[in-house]
C-alpha cells in the first residue's frame, strides 16, 4: 500500500507553529523516528502512524502483520509536552492512515490538520467523554468554595486537555477502550478493505482481552476497605467512575498543575475521613508532589501508571499488563478483601 503524500515544504513550514522547530542529527525526532520505526519502511504494508503508546499498542494489536506502525512520542517522554520537528511533521504527511487522541497533545492536533490525511481517526470519536478533575463530581461543602475555585482557575490555563474541560484519558477504563478498539478496527477495515478479515478477527481478539480486564478490575476492586484513592493527576476519573471508585488527585486534569496549599489540606482531612493509606505517583512525571503530600499525612507512596508510554520503568511490557499491575496496586492501597 504506502501510497505517499507528501507535504510540500512550502506549505508545510507555513502551516507549523513555533513547537515545530528544526531538528538537528541527533534531536529527540530522530530518536522516535528510530524508535516507532519510521512510516512507510515496509512494502506492502499500510503504513499507520500512532500519535502516542495508547494509540499505538490498539494499531499495532489490530494491524497486526498488515500494517507497519510509527509513533510521534517516543517511550519516556511525557506526551502531554510534546513538539514535533519537521521530520516527524512530514512522517504524518506520509501515512495512509493516522490514529490519535484529540485533546491530549495539542501540537499533535495542530500536525494532524495540517497534514491532512483522509484516513485520520480521532479516537475521542469514537467513544464519549466526560468531565473529571479534583472540582469534579466530588461534593465537599460550601466550606471549600473558595480552594476550588483556584483549582477551577488552574483547570482553564489547561483547557487544552480535551474539549470544554473533558477528560482524555479514555484508555483507562477498560470498555471504552473496548469501544475504541472497535472503532480502530473498522476504520481499518475501510482503509484497507483487502485485509480486512484479519483486523475484524484481530479487533475481537483485543475486545476479548480488554472484556476479560474490566472483570478482573470489576471482581478485584468490589470488596475493599476504602473506596477513595489520591493520585497525582486526574487521569482514573473513567477508572474510578467504573469501578466505584473516588479519585482525589493533588494536581487537575494535566499533570504539571500546582496544587493549592489550600488542596493539600484538602486532601490531608480526606485522606483521615476515608482512611486512604496510600498516594499514588505515575513513571513520566516527578514524584516529588506525591511523596510531599504523602510525606506531610504519614501515607504511604505506590506507582498507578497513566500507561501513557512503556519504559523501562513500567510494571509491565504492554498496555494489559501495566493495567494487571495498576489493578493489584490498587487492591492493596483500597484493602481489597
Amino acid at each position: 500500500m504506502n501510497v505517499r503524500r507528501l507535504i510540500p515544504t512550502a506549505a508545510l513550514a507555513g502551516s507549523l507553529t513555533l513547537g515545530l522547530v528544526a531538528l538537528s542529527a541527533c534531536s529527540p525526532s530522530d530518536a522516535a523516528d528510530d524508535a516507532g520505526g519510521g512510516a512507510g519502511k515496509s512494502g506492502g504494508k499500510l503504513a499507520v502512524v500512532a500519535s502516542f503508546y495508547p494509540m499505538q499498542y490498539l494499531a499495532e494489536e489490530i494491524g497486526g502483520s498488515h500494517v507497519d506502525v510509527s509513533t510521534l512520542t517516543k517511550p519516556g517522554v511525557e506526551p502531554h509536552d510534546l513538539e514535533l520537528g519537521t521530520r516527524q511533521a512530514a512522517q504524518l504527511g506520509e501515512a495512509d492512515y493516522i490514529l490519535y487522541l484529540k485533546g491530549i497533545q495539542p501540537a499533535v492536533d495542530e500536525a494532524i490538520t495540517a497534514a491532512g490525511v483522509p484516513s485520520t481517526v480521532d479516537a475521542a470519536s469514537l467513544t464519549t467523554l466526560e468531565k473529571h478533575g479534583a472540582e469534579v463530581g466530588h461534593d465537599h461543602g460550601d466550606e471549600h468554595a473558595d480552594e476550588h475555585a483556584g483549582e477551577e482557575h488552574a483547570e482553564e490555563d489547561h483547557a487544552h486537555e480535551g474539549e470544554a474541560g473533558t477528560d482524555p484519558h479514555i484508555w483507562l477504563d477498560p470498555v471504552k477502550y473496548a469501544e475504541v478498539a472497535k472503532g480502530v478496527g473498522a476504520s481499518l477495515e475501510k482503509a484497507d478493505p483487502d485485509n480486512a478479515a484479519a483486523y475484524r478477527k484481530n479487533t475481537t481478539t483485543v475486545v476479548e482481552r480488554l472484556t476479560a480486564l474490566d472483570s478482573a478490575f470489576e471482581q478485584g476492586l468490589a470488596d475493599t476497605s476504602t473506596k477513595t484513592f489520591i493520585t497525582t493527576h486526574s487521569a482514573f476519573g473513567y477508572l474510578a467512575e467504573r469501578y466505584g471508585l473516588t479519585q482525589e488527585s493533588i494536581a487537575g486534569i494535566s499533570p504539571e498543575s500546582e496544587p493549592s496549599p489550600a488542596r493539600i489540606k484538602e486532601l490531608r482531612t480526606i485522606a483521615a475521613k476515608d482512611k486512604v493509606g496510600t498516594v499514588f505517583f505515575e513513571t513520566l512525571v516527578s514524584d516529588r508532589t506525591a511523596k510531599t503530600v504523602a510525606a506531610d499525612s504519614g501515607l504511604k507512596t505506590d506507582v498507578l501508571d497513566p500507561i501513557e508510554g512503556i519504559t523501562d520503568k513500567s510494571k509491565g511490557a504492554d498496555y494489559v499488563e501495566v493495567m494487571e499491575s495498576n489493578l493489584a496496586a490498587l487492591e492493596k492501597a483500597l484493602g481489597a478483601k
